[in-house]
């Protein structure tokens, strides 16, 4: 079982083992750095942040201070605009102290760049790249459309999309096709969020897809110690595990949202997909990012769902949207009344 992949041509060549820094965000600089220091002495080189997740690139920074040549380093931009777009990088160029970005990606677009579509924003990944301030140019996404367009397009190194056993067959034509076009496949929340908890069963399904690169995101050094073992002694699929991912799949089956925005506009003028993962952003994010006033305010509103079942008829996973925004705004609710205690 080899111990690394080949992000497509980009012609990175990365540890199966990735290390996602979103959780950082939720640590102190102390606690981050020795998470980073030990994953990387462990042989987990590759590291994946972006400008949207708080402090996680200073964080990663100060842990890497000196190292930057032993690493290969992901971020992105959510910028809408040329301007944003030239601000982000130049941020992250200063928070990470580095002259260049391995690999520069688009954070989940409402659509995909592409040369002379109008926004400029991937002509800027070409000037990026030519100025050699990025190596590489990639794309996040949640929406199928946009990540099927970004591989038929052949304008991107790598796409980044949700990915584990509880995701369906559509995602896995993803994996096939990235590989049928020589583009690199990131694999994001191979534990569907915080959904799948038996590691060695999410770890030994992604060994079976050779050209998938799994980011795990990091929080505890439990969980480090789990994926540093795993790299050492991989744990192989057997009936036992075939029976897990069975009994998850038959629990969890279209259960959680994939933030894809199919299900939008929503005629109550509510954020379906921001508010139909409050209950996973709530645990994967720090607090004071979510449990603002504005969130509150997003959240309040699906009190006024007029269940006219638009968004029941659009999703491509068969959520029952109305029942599990209900069920997160009551999640919401018990986190908001302790608002004060938990910041």
């Amino acid at each position: 079982m080899s111990t690394t992949v080949r992000l497509g041509r980009s012609g990175l060549v990365v540890p199966k083992n990735g290390f996602g820094a979103l959780p950082i965000q939720r640590i102190s600089k102390e606690e981050s750095t020795k998470l980073i220091l030990k994953a990387l002495d462990n042989g987990m080189y590759y590291f994946d942040t972006a400008r949207f997740y708080t402090d996680s690139e200073e964080k990663l920074c100060e842990a890497l201070v000196g190292r930057r040549h032993e690493v290969i380093i992901s971020t992105k931009t959510g910028a809408t605009t040329t301007e944003g777009f030239w601000a982000d990088l130049e941020t992250s160029l200063r928070l990470l102290r580095t002259d260049y970005i391995d690999l520069y990606q688009f954070h989940n677009p409402a659509f995909c760049p592409l040369p002379d579509d109008g926004s400029g924003l991937y002509e800027a990944m070409l000037e990026a790249q030519r100025q050699g301030k990025i190596r590489h140019i990639g794309i996040t996404n949640h929406r199928l459309a946009v990540a099927q367009q970004a591989i038929d397009s052949g304008m991107y190194d790598t796409l980044q999309f949700p990915f584990s056993y509880l995701t369906s067959d559509k995602e896995q034509h993803l994996v096939e096709q990235c590989a049928e076009h020589d583009m690199g496949f990131i694999a994001m929340k191979a534990l569907a969020g915080g959904l799948i908890s038996d590691a060695a069963t999410a770890y030994a399904y992604m060994a079976q897809w050779p050209g998938v690169v799994p980011i795990w995101g990091v929080q505890r050094e439990k969980e480090l110690d789990d994926f540093i073992r795993f790299q050492n002694d991989p744990p192989t699929m057997d009936d036992a595990k075939r029976r897990r991912i069975e009994s998850d799949r038959n629990e969890l089956k279209g259960n959680f949202c994939r933030g894809c925005g199919y299900c939008l506009p929503c005629t109550a003028g509510i954020n379906i997909p921001d508010c139909n993962r409050m209950y996973l952003l709530l645990r994967r994010a720090p607090y004071s990012v979510y449990l603002t006033e504005e969130y509150n305010e997003q959240m309040k509103k699906i009190d006024d769902c007029v269940h006219c079942d638009l968004c029941k008829s659009r999703c491509p996973y068969s959520l029952d949207i109305p029942k599990t925004l209900q069920e997160n705004y009551e999640d919401w609710k018990l986190h908001w009344a302790r608002r004060d205690e938990i910041l």
